[in-house]
């Protein structure tokens, strides 16, 4: 049985500040667990249901600093979740030193205020799909360790380098190394008539405002998804993270020759 200070813990790591301060957050589902296990992810506090706990190897149980046998009332008690899995941990935030001349060394995302957690999360999903390791957020996004930005990476923030920055002063320094900036812009240009290569910045901008002001000056190539015709009532532009996906599987598609 977990302790009621431990599952307070657990439940505070939920706020950002939390978080922060403590440089641990939460993932839960068996899947995710047994990624970060498989990636030899070191684990402080892993609370999960005795089934669980016996499935793991003994390999699996070195990564784990603790672990804690409980109840599903009692895992249901400290998820963020509405259906609760078998499995949740309490993981340390990793150490990222953002090396800006490597990230330009190949395609990488930037990402401007966006605010969804779900969209962030599905945004690093398709990037790790697509084979993008890099994102740069600016820092009003979403926190990356939100629970509902883990649970909609499904994993792929094992994959991919999320960063926090100033955008206009990372984007500047692209620019001056000569490195095309994308911008996905409803005045662009079609980006299945554009010359798309495999090193650049594509720039994704906020739900519902875009790209800011400040930064489209520093766009250099301005791209849209066109839709069929005439756009219908209420449907005036693409959800971020669709538009996200589309666009990193044309940059797949041309940069490595596959419409050839």
């Amino acid at each position: 049985m977990i302790s009621k200070n431990k599952e307070k813990f657990i439940i505070s790591l939920q706020r950002k500040k939390i978080r922060e301060q403590e440089g641990l957050f939460v993932i839960e589902g068996d899947k995710l667990v047994r990624e970060f296990l498989l990636a030899k992810i070191k684990i402080k506090t892993l609370v999960a249901n005795s089934e669980f706990i016996n499935s793991l190897s003994e390999i699996q149980i070195r990564f784990i600093d603790e672990i804690e046998e409980v109840s599903y009332e009692e895992l249901k008690h400290i998820s963020s979740l509405k259906t609760p899995h078998n499995a949740l941990a309490v993981v340390p935030v990793p150490e990222r030193i953002m090396n800006i001349s490597e990230i330009m060394k190949q395609l990488c995302v930037a990402i401007d205020f966006v605010q969804d957690p779900g969209n962030l999360g599905t945004i690093i999903r398709a990037a790790s799909w697509f084979g993008i390791r890099n994102i740069v957020c600016s820092s009003d996004c979403v926190d990356l360790y939100n629970p509902k930005v883990i649970q909609a990476s499904m994993g792929a923030i094992l994959h991919v380098n999320v960063f926090y920055s100033d955008l206009k002063t990372f984007i500047i320094q692209a620019k001056e190394s000569n490195i095309p900036v994308y911008g996905t812009l409803l005045d662009g240009e079609s980006i299945y008539n554009q010359s798309l290569t495999n090193k650049g910045i594509i720039l994704l901008g906020n739900e519902s405002n875009g790209i800011s002001d400040e930064l489209i000056p520093l766009v250099t190539h301005k791209i849209m998804i066109p839709g069929a015709g005439k756009p219908l009532p209420g449907i005036d532009s693409l959800n971020v993270s669709m538009a996200a996906s589309i666009v990193f599987s044309e940059f797949l598609r041309k940069s490595s020759g596959m419409n050839d």
